[in-house]
């Protein structure tokens, strides 16, 4: 070892003649110069730290190096980017996710992620980095200035969550996760939104009773089936013997273009159906035999699905959304004594929740008809019906006491 007087840094001079300096401690050979295994060929090569002001700094990462080595845990320096890293890791994870899901994870990263931290080197992201992020996209995250919501928010940590989980397990870049120790915004605690009462459900109902699609917006209300599991539904997956429906998958739109998978739970299910739905769902397909007779070779349904256009094309989700104001104003329209107030078509699922709630049914029951994979998300979503009903607790056992 040599030392050089004229910028007061030690130098060692390895076999070769070539010269590192300590500020730049070279992982090479033994002793504190430990060899590396490369993950992808499994053969050991020479690896080395750069960039240290002082010699104890240079001293202490090589210890911290060497240690790591040792362990298998040795995290190799890389110049990728979040904004790099990101756009691997979403096409990679293509495979695994829905594609309505993959699009909302593009949207966030494309929005929010790359603009503000895009050209960060990943291995310099930390919890901090993070935690201002969220603090910056809840205070200015929208192009006008204003702040996004907390739940939007929540949104882009699930994505950076994930991608940095596989930054530490699968890419091995990066020692550990910065987003599970990153501070998130309290989230908003959201119930469902107007929920007609059974009477105005009703009046509802037999206004679109003459629309075509008027099975459509009476199963949804009477299974609490999501929007995308009833455009799937075939008739095949239909029993109105037994009576029920299985719902087998879910359909969506990405891009303007129809898309077919699973449930939102990845499971399928059986909901049960009552009479007076099982005569809507035969004359509904008493009236799509007739059109298909009347079309005959134009008739483009080749797939069996229950609601489907006037062609016979399954319909899109979009459809049946923007047709639940047009209803309700038809309705309106007629000068009832009573206007309906706006609802969307997912209001008609949380109706039929609620209703069940607050009749007695059982909560378990309820998420099984809803295909919540777990009863607590029924118990969290509709938590405001939850407490009517403990509200009243105390009178239901004093009541049974008394009649004992």
């Amino acid at each position: 070892m040599t030392r050089s007087r004229g910028r007061g840094d030690w130098r060692r001079v390895r076999p070769g003649g070539c010269v590192s300096r300590l500020s730049c401690v070279c992982l090479y050979g033994s002793g504190w110069h430990p060899r590396v295994k490369d993950p992808e060929t499994g053969e050991s090569k020479p690896k080395w730290v750069s960039g240290f002001a002082t010699e104890d700094g240079a001293k202490a990462a090589r210890d911290e190096a060497r240690v790591k080595a040792r362990r298998g845990e040795y995290i190799d320096r890389n110049a990728i980017t979040v904004a790099e890293y990101l756009a691997e890791w979403i096409e990679g994870h293509a495979v695994e996710i829905k594609p309505k899901t993959l699009a909302g994870y593009r949207v966030m990263i494309r929005l929010y992620i790359e603009p503000n931290i895009g050209r960060v080197r990943l291995q310099a992201v930390r919890p901090a980095t993070l935690t201002k992020l969220y603090r910056d996209l809840l205070t200015a995250g929208r192009r006008n200035g204003k702040g996004l919501a907390p739940n939007t928010v929540k949104n882009v940590h699930t994505v950076l969550r994930k991608a940095l989980s596989d930054a530490v397990l699968v890419d091995e870049i990066l020692p550990s996760n910065p987003a599970e120790r990153a501070k998130l915004p309290r989230a908003q605690v959201t119930e469902p939104g107007t929920v007609w009462t059974p009477a105005q459900l009703r009046g509802f109902l037999t206004a679109a009773k003459t629309h075509r699609l008027f099975a459509f917006f009476h199963l949804a209300a009477y299974t609490g089936a999501r929007r995308g599991e009833l455009c799937n539904l075939r008739w095949a997956d239909v029993d109105l013997d037994t009576p029920q429906i299985r719902v087998m998958g879910s359909s969506a739109v990405v891009e303007g273009e129809r898309i077919e998978g699973t449930t939102k739970g990845g499971r399928s299910r059986a909901v049960s159906l009552d009479a007076e739905t099982v005569e809507v769902l035969r004359e509904h397909r008493r009236r799509q035999k007739a059109d298909r007779l009347r079309l005959g070779e134009s008739w483009r349904g080749a797939d069996d699905y229950v609601f489907t256009t006037g062609w016979g094309e399954p319909i899109y989700p979009d459809t049946v959304s923007s047709l639940m104001p047009t209803l309700i104003k038809a309705y309106n329209d007629t000068k009832p004594s009573k206007p309906l107030p706006h609802a969307r078509l997912h209001d008609l699922r949380h109706i039929h929740a609620t209703t069940l709630l607050l009749a007695g049914v059982p909560v378990h029951v309820v998420a099984a008809r809803l295909g919540h994979s777990d009863p607590a998300i029924t118990l969290r979503v509709y938590a405001h019906v939850i407490n009517e009903q403990m509200a009243s607790a105390a009178d239901v056992f004093a009541n049974a006491i008394k009649a004992a």
